[in-house]
């Protein structure tokens, strides 16, 4: 199998460089995308399982017997995958977004935290 991820890669990858790891792995190793809207049917799935975990691990409910305590970080992961692989099949560059997402909450937010009581 040939190596996705280079020795370059190992500590830090942007979200460009993400994308395009996923897209070469569904292209060689996924065979296709799936469409968009199994591609969100998953996602769903997969927010739901992130929020299973931070209910048990982080609210009142617990573990259920057999279940494994830390799947957080790989359910996050599937989150972020399925997420990129939306982004790839809509030809939205998820840097350039969430640099203008964030440039649209700063100009949004840059006081409403600050003076808000309730965060005091």
């Amino acid at each position: 199998m040939n190596k996705l991820i280079t020795a370059e890669h190992e500590s830090s990858l942007s979200l460009s460089e993400c994308q395009k790891i996923v897209d070469n792995w569904i292209n060689t190793i996924g065979v296709r995308y799936f469409d968009e809207l199994t591609n969100m049917a998953i996602l769903t799935e997969e927010v739901g399982e992130v929020a299973r975990i931070m209910a048990r691990r982080f609210g009142e409910q617990s573990f259920k017997q057999g279940e494994t305590v830390n799947e957080l970080a790989d359910e996050l992961a599937d989150v972020l995958w399925v997420l990129m692989c939306i982004a790839n099949q809509t030809g939205i560059n998820l840097t350039d977004a969430f640099k203008a997402n964030l440039h649209k909450k700063t100009q949004r937010d840059i006081l409403r935290h600050k003076n808000n009581s309730k965060l005091k």
